[in-house]
């Protein structure tokens, strides 16, 4: 109980307040968009988008350290790549499938190696992984307020255009029948997936976001009857598994962001085995 009145008054652990209103904030957008991106099956895109995110990075902060474009935060580079991949991708997979794959690979090593290359070319030191694996404990109250604002943002687009995103996610065929332009539905799709990715791959890093954006998403599918029900449950289970992974890290001193992809695998690797278990019971009581 003292360490509970502690951690809402204690003027030291301001910090770790931060990092909790984050993993809450952080859950709706997780839960939402990773909802859509799972049942659409573009994780590999938007894994491709969030690490060509880096490539925009690593250019911000080389124009930014040589003086060519002085003040140019990082976060502007990311939004600008972010948008070229999603628009890129979306144009071939619509245009030539064949060839998605090839393209998915190449903007997700292209980019990472861009951000890397500009990193190592700009005064300085620059770390790398930091953008990588983040760090939930640096979040400031400027960016709780952008994360509220993302909230706002997914949630009123999720709630103005969910008929035309529950129809073109299962059933793309027929949401073309009902005069639905389903090729640039794809396309804003990524291109709010992109800005998502970028602002919170800003906040946890980009191996945490792939994460949490899959695997939250993949547990509530197991029981989730409709794909609302689906951005519900997704995102409580992101918000449990953030604030797990900020209580076990801080309990133990592990890195947040990594504490927190391992309990979300676990949980969901655990629940795929049981639902496994369950199937062969049933198929042999049959």
């Amino acid at each position: 109980m003292n360490a509970l009145i502690s951690f809402f008054t204690d003027p030291a652990l301001g910090f770790l307040r931060n990092a909790a209103a984050a993993a809450l904030l952080s859950a709706i957008p997780f839960g939402v968009v990773g909802s859509v991106v799972t049942v659409r099956r573009v994780s590999g895109l938007a894994g491709a988008i969030s690490h060509a995110v880096l490539g925009g990075i690593g250019l911000a902060l080389f124009l930014s350290g040589t003086g060519i474009l002085p003040g140019v935060p990082p976060i502007a580079g990311a939004i600008a790549f972010a948008l070229i991949a999603a628009v890129v991708i979306g144009t071939v997979s619509l245009r030539a499938r064949q060839r998605e794959d090839t393209v998915i690979n190449a903007i997700w090593a292209t980019g990472m190696s861009l951000g890397v290359l500009f990193m190592a070319k700009t005064p300085g030191y620059v770390d790398p992984t930091s953008y990588l694996f983040g760090n939930i404990l640096l979040i400031a109250p400027g960016d709780l307020v952008l994360l509220a604002v993302l909230d706002a943002a997914v949630l009123f687009l999720a709630w103005r255009f969910y008929p035309q995103i529950e129809a073109t996610s299962f059933d793309g065929e027929f949401a073309r029948v009902r005069g639905v332009n389903t090729a640039v539905a794809f396309i804003v799709l990524l291109s709010v997936t992109a800005v998502a990715i970028v602002l919170l791959q800003t906040f946890v890093g980009i191996v945490m976001l792939i994460a949490m954006l899959t695997l939250p998403a993949g547990m509530a599918g197991y029981r989730a009857k409709n794909l609302a029900s689906m951005m519900v449950a997704a995102s409580l289970w992101a918000g449990l598994f953030s604030g797990g992974g900020l209580v076990l890290g801080w309990h133990f001193d592990l890195p947040a962001g990594a504490t927190t992809v391992v309990l979300s695998g676990a949980a969901f690797l655990l629940a795929a085995a049981i639902r496994i278990v369950r199937e062969r019971r049933k198929r042999a009581k049959r």
